[in-house]
């Protein structure tokens, strides 16, 4: 018996493996590059990836538990190519081989890949997209943002799992900074809402059936919303014909609009109100100027599946490159899913 017998025919995962298996084999002389053609054999980079897309499908927490569950979960083997008596994968694989993964951008590529397969089933749209940002946590301790100037072997330093109280004691990132994760910067979402050490994430999302077109994370800070964006934009979307750009009202900014309109894309950015805006009605007497409002929205139906069921709300690595690589692989699974489901309709 293998485990292929076991997976039900009309089961959707099948749909998502073949679209993976196809991409993968496309990236064969970028693995061929990666490894000796000698030496001790290793877990398949195939493979690797694979089991990224289903701890974030199936909601599993971390790589020890996924690996736990690859001893008995059928589906998750049939999944990753392995019969019934081969034996699971140490977790400490995905360690040592991330380095690799990233020195060669491996996930930049797959997510690429996906992509470019996404468009050339004709299910993205090429003209209409939408951009916006969130927070993902750090995987660091509010207790680990210390001032910079303090070091780790301070003898006056209080113990790091005592209780301490900040309550009056003034922190900011320009006098502090995490020991722990030194990337992650303090940020909060709004006002009346707890500050944490933070990354930035930003999406660019088409707006025909609300694929990820891009996934990028930076620092937490209001300038890198308008930076990135931007950056998405110039290497994703603009291309020869016009394209309109739907945004919220916290890319309503001088240097965005200007910037937008000389990539040749015209900005559908809602209107502050607590000033004048840089959208006249020049772009708001048009009715796309609405659409692009309205289905501006979709864009959180992303963040909230990547912080859900792919349980991104919180990073699992430290730095930007590690937390990069996690966000790809985390938006390369939605955008499977999502083919998935257009293709089966």
């Amino acid at each position: 018996m293998s485990p292929e017998e076991r997976v039900p025919a009309d089961h959707p995962l099948r749909r998502i493996k073949k679209t993976t298996d196809e991409v993968l084999k496309r990236l064969s002389p970028l693995f061929d590059e990666m490894y000796a053609s000698g030496g001790r054999s290793s877990v398949p980079p195939e493979r690797l990836l694979k089991a990224m897309l289903l701890m974030a499908l199936y909601s599993v927490r971390s790589e020890r538990m996924f690996c736990e569950q690859l001893n008995y979960n059928l589906l998750f083997r049939w999944f990753l190519d392995m019969d019934m008596v081969e034996e699971a994968f140490d977790p400490t694989t995905f360690s040592h081989n991330r380095e690799r993964l990233l020195a060669h951008d491996v996930a930049k590529e797959f997510f690429g890949t996906v992509v470019r397969e996404a468009k050339r089933r004709d299910l993205m749209s090429a003209d209409h997209f939408c951009v916006d940002g969130t927070l993902i946590e750090a995987w660091a301790s509010m207790k680990s943002f210390r001032p910079k100037d303090e070091k780790d072997d301070d003898d006056d330093k209080p113990d790091g799992n005592a209780w301490q109280d900040f309550s009056g004691k003034p922190r900011s990132n320009d006098t502090h900074e995490s020991k722990t994760d030194p990337e992650a910067k303090l940020a909060r979402k709004g006002k009346g809402q707890a500050a944490k050490l933070c990354f930035s994430g930003h999406a660019l999302m088409e707006n025909r059936n609300g694929l990820l077109a891009d996934l990028r994370i930076a620092d937490a800070n209001q300038r890198e919303e308008v930076n990135v964006a931007l950056a998405m934009l110039a290497d994703s979307a603009v291309r020869s014909k016009p394209v309109t750009v739907g945004a919220d009202r916290g890319y309503d900014t001088k240097r965005f609009v200007r910037e937008t309109r000389e990539l040749g894309a015209t900005p559908h950015v809602a209107q502050l109100r607590v000033r004048r805006s840089n959208i006249d009605s020049r772009t708001t007497r048009h009715a796309g100027y609405g659409l692009s409002l309205r289905f501006r929205m979709r864009i959180e139906e992303i963040f909230g599946w990547i912080k859900t069921t792919a349980n991104f709300r919180r990073s699992r690595w430290r730095g930007i490159a590690r937390t990069q690589l996690a966000a790809y692989m985390v938006g390369a699974a939605y955008n499977l899913l999502r083919m998935s489901k257009l293709q089966a309709s």
